[in-house]
């Protein structure tokens, strides 16, 4: 093949995927769904229990992702950009979104205002961890059908039906969770977590969270060897059973205060984030049981 016949066939090959990938926006564009951003998997997941596939939605960050190690990238920032109702937890686990809602016009939805929140231990901010309580899960579904139905009045009822129907789902779940936490001896209903993730759970069940390998409801710090120490004391005062650490973080301290204690490890359950699709904990309803299953059998 001679030069100007490669050269035109190239043009010819660029023409044609840019005309496809044109169309592909052009096509997505004009899907005509309400265009919905959740920031982190928790939301994501009650957005998707409330909106099914009438929404177009996007979440930033993804089950398995930590949100506290997450950066924002181009197509996150295009995604917001696009959005008519974000929402988000606002209590810093998604504070990445702040400098892409600039020139937004989208609505911006704070799932936790009107909650009751719970301070993190030492500090005056609020522990973002909401998820973890099934009462407050029900309250953001309400807020959640709330936002939707006005920015798309046409699919209202679809979603107080959706909205209503896993309501009574959490509450099921809620008493299931009880059921299953109740069967662990009351003097070993103590915890140690990799970080502060799980105290909203611990308050409504009954567990004692004693300690955590990462001091804060933050995986950004790292324990000093003062910390470690004071934790390991504390686990062998305390006669805890087990550490708890999580899928989306490296456990790799939490095993070796594991290994120091001699304690058991649990290392696969589901704080900042959700389980992948598929395994039984990429719900909100599916992640409080497997995680109230791991720390019973661990615990018991």
């Amino acid at each position: 093949m001679s030069r100007p016949v490669r050269i035109l066939t190239l043009l010819a090959t660029a023409a044609a995927l840019l005309a496809a990938a044109c169309s592909s926006s052009t096509e997505d564009d004009d899907d005509g769904r309400l265009r919905v951003v959740a920031t982190i998997a928790p939301a994501g997941a009650l957005a998707q229990a409330v909106a099914g596939d009438v929404v177009r939605l996007d979440v930033l960050v993804r089950a398995g992702d930590d949100p506290h190690e997450f950066e924002l990238k181009a197509a996150d920032a295009r995604s917001v950009a696009r959005a008519q109702v974000v929402l988000r937890n606002g209590l810093g686990v998604d504070a990445f979104l702040d400098k892409a809602l600039k020139g937004s016009k989208a609505n911006v939805i704070t799932l936790t205002d009107g909650l009751k929140l719970r301070l993190e231990d030492g500090v005056a901010s609020a522990d973002p961890h909401v998820w973890h309580d099934p009462r407050n899960d029900i309250a953001m579904v309400d807020t959640i059908v709330k936002a939707l139905s006005a920015a798309d009045p046409e699919h209202a009822a679809t979603f107080e039906a959706n909205g209503r129907a896993y309501q009574e789902r959490l509450r099921a779940v809620d008493r299931e969770v009880q059921t299953i936490i109740d069967t662990i001896p009351a003097a070993n209903r103590k915890m140690v977590t990799d970080h502060e993730a799980f105290g909203y759970f611990a308050d409504r069940y009954g567990l004692t969270v004693v300690g955590s390998v990462i001091p804060g409801a933050s995986t950004s710090v790292e324990p000093s060897a003062a910390e470690i120490a004071r934790l390991m004391e504390t686990i062998r005062r305390e006669r805890v059973r087990a550490i708890f650490t999580e899928s989306s973080i490296d456990p790799k301290i939490a095993r070796r205060v594991a290994e120091e204690t001699n304690v058991k490890i649990v290392d696969d359950l589901h704080g900042d984030s959700l389980g992948a699709p598929g395994s039984g904990a990429d719900t909100i309803d599916g992640m409080l049981l497997s995680n109230a299953r791991k720390i019973a059998e661990a615990l018991r």
